[in-house]
């Protein structure tokens, strides 16, 4: 099994990178394109395509080559870049994405919505519906960050910290079903020794992170980089001072926050008033 390791970052386009990549892992791995066929029930031609660049394929066979290779989300992560790529995605969001596939540890805060890596399928549905994916390109975007929670569920997955401002968890989604299934996800990943889940009352009042989301990623080196959203954008910020000053918000946030045992009960107290089924 190939050893983890930096993605090589030789092509700046994200689809040839995704190319150069798959290439890398199985020319590592001995295999011939017939022989990766056969073993993982695709016709090989078509990682021929992909290791061209001529296509990058969908998320099923994409999810089954990490698995072969024994790279949780690296190879989905690359996918997702591939795909925005030809979707006109940021190119600092772009950027972003390929630190996450590495990053040692997450921080992260989540002002409305629950972040990504945690969301159920029927979560991550309902709120890129919200925005502009439609059809197949939705399909491939749930797809694609289901995928991304691989790098918590595997043997080696970074520590990972969230603070849930109380709004995430008063803002249910239309179905009653999905938004219980995300509320127990929740409490299940707060117990995993390598996930920590903490709840920013609103009681707390104002704080140095009022209306904005951010994700701290520590990357090769030790060296913090962070990542702020809107719903409409988001910045990539790898200056040190900048880094300092959001790190400073965010440990003040994380002083006002109930600790994880506290939190993990405010989202159960939340979970008892949601009904197990839609009323009729």
């Amino acid at each position: 099994m190939p050893t983890r390791r930096v993605v090589t970052g030789r092509s700046r386009e994200p689809r040839a990178r995704f190319a150069e990549e798959l290439r890398s892992l199985r020319l590592q791995r001995g295999d011939s394109l017939r022989q990766l066929g056969e073993r993982l029930g695709w016709d090989w031609s078509l990682f021929g395509k992909m290791e061209k660049g001529e296509t990058v394929g969908g998320p099923e066979v994409v999810q089954a080559l990490d698995t072969y290779y024994g790279t949780p989300g690296l190879l989905l992560a690359l996918w997702e870049l591939a795909v925005g790529d030809k979707t006109q995605f940021r190119e600092r969001y772009r950027r972003y994405m390929s630190l996450e596939a590495e990053a040692a540890s997450l921080w992260h805060f989540a002002v409305s919505i629950v972040p990504g890596v945690l969301q159920t399928p029927g979560y991550a549905r309902e709120v890129l519906s919200a925005g502009d994916f439609r059809g197949d390109e939705l399909e491939q975007q749930i797809a694609a960050r289901m995928g991304r929670k691989e790098r918590l569920a595997g043997d080696d997955p970074p520590p990972f910290r969230t603070i849930l401002s109380e709004a995430v968890l008063r803002t249910p989604l239309r179905d009653v079903a999905e938004w219980r299934a995300q509320l127990e996800y929740l409490c299940e990943m707060s117990e995993r020794r390598d996930v920590t889940v903490q709840v920013l009352p609103q009681s707390a009042g104002p704080h140095g992170l009022v209306g904005t989301d951010v994700i701290f990623l520590r990357v090769s080196g030790g060296r913090p980089v962070a990542y702020t959203e809107n719903a409409y954008w988001g910045d990539l910020i790898e200056e040190n001072a900048r880094v300092e000053r959001l790190q400073r918000a965010y440990d003040g946030v994380r002083d006002l926050a109930l600790s994880p045992p506290e939190s993990r009960k405010f989202i159960l107290r939340i979970l008892e008033d949601v009904p197990c089924s839609p009323s009729t």
